[in-house]
């Protein structure tokens, strides 16, 4: 394989970096030819390695993401899956999984490995899933950017560089979690009904608009409009609708000069006494501390 077809990168890190709650442990690409043998018979460590048909476990997360060509993917929790040019997939620790290009077509992989506390609490609480380990983002050349970004810092390794790639790795999960989230809904009839209520939400923020006038409005029941609100969104229209008044309470309290009685008002609160209680609610502080504190910058 020649050298501009393929890196790979093992990084060190300290007990400080482990403190981070995740560190970035590999990195690097490789194209493998049509009709080549995979894994290739390389440089990885013993710890890295697979045995064609036999496959492996890690110690590690892993993403990795086919830009080229085709194959398959199977692991302990998913069956055997076809991979096209622009998936990726995710390895889990001590997780048995087997993966290889398509003899015909031949693939090109990036990958990165990381471990730590933060990634073992998202899939503790379901943001991952290893019977769901495939993600078809499509080819997309700003993730690509971010390996590279990846394994040009690994390689000048500078003083805090895991922070920084680590923080790259976040932003490519992040992206992943989005991207389904988006692909599961955006055939569904009611997005337009969520997005016509939030829209109606936002334009009403001192009204006292409740959910159910909002989904009468739009002529929905209340209960199902409720439950698809927060099968979409995360929370109750309710909920959503005292995050739009707190956000706008913020605003208005840090970028004007209104009298807080006056904010109080705007936003459909009966006195500033119950904006205050409202506000120290869910910011621990009052309206006139919060402020205070933007006048002293």
């Amino acid at each position: 394989m020649k050298p501009d077809e393929s890196y790979s990168h093992y990084l060190h890190f300290t007990p400080r970096d482990e403190q981070w709650g995740i560190v970035c442990t590999t990195v690097g690409y490789q194209k493998v030819p049509p009709h080549s043998p995979y894994p290739p018979i390389d440089r990885h460590p013993d710890d890295y390695y697979f045995r064609k048909g036999v496959g492996r476990r890690l110690n590690e997360y892993q993403l990795v993401y086919i830009v080229e060509g085709n194959g398959w993917f199977e692991s302990e929790h998913c069956t055997k899956q076809i991979v096209r040019a622009g998936t990726m997939f995710m390895l889990f620790p001590g997780e048995w999984h087997y993966y290889a290009p398509n003899p015909e077509t031949g693939w090109k992989e990036y990958w990165v490995g990381f471990k730590g506390r933060f990634i073992d609490e998202r899939l503790t609480m379901g943001f991952l899933s290893k019977s769901r380990p495939l993600a078809a983002i499509g080819t997309d050349l700003h993730v690509v950017s971010l390996y590279d970004e990846i394994i040009h810092n690994s390689q000048n390794e500078i003083s805090g560089y895991q922070n920084y790639i680590t923080g790259i790795i976040l932003h490519i999960l992040g992206g992943i979690v989005f991207r389904v989230n988006e692909r599961n809904f955006e055939q569904k009839e009611f997005v337009k009904i969520i997005d016509d209520a939030r829209s109606m939400m936002k334009a009403s923020i001192g009204k006292n608009i409740s959910p159910e006038q909002i989904a009468k409005q739009i002529g929905v029941g209340y209960s199902w409009f409720r439950r698809i609100f927060k099968e979409y969104t995360g929370i109750s229209p309710a909920q959503y609708q005292q995050h739009l008044r707190l956000a706008e309470a913020k605003e208005l309290l840090a970028n004007s000069s209104r009298s807080i009685s006056t904010i109080a008002y705007d936003l459909g609160f009966a006195n500033s006494n119950q904006l205050s209680t409202f506000f120290r609610q869910h910011e621990g502080i009052s309206p006139r501390v919060f402020r205070e504190g933007f006048r002293l910058k």
